[in-house]
């Protein structure tokens, strides 16, 4: 079974890429110089949300992978 094109694997890698980018933007919140330029964008709540369904979209393609 050919996984490049897999969808769920696709979606998997797609969340991973963005709790990776999520975090950043958390360091770089946390780091800021200026405390009172707060952002707009919850960097804490994307990260945890997008790294949950990175491991449950990772996990659904292995036991795929796995079962073929």
């Amino acid at each position: 079974m050919d996984f490049s094109f897999d969808p769920i694997l696709m979606a998997g890698l797609a969340a991973l890429g963005l709790t990776i980018g999520s975090w950043f933007g958390d360091r770089r919140r946390m780091q800021r110089s200026d405390p009172d330029r707060v952002g707009f964008m919850p960097w804490t709540d994307l990260f945890v949300w997008s790294l949950l369904a990175a491991c449950v979209l990772l996990g659904l393609a292995a036991r795929a992978w796995l079962s073929s």
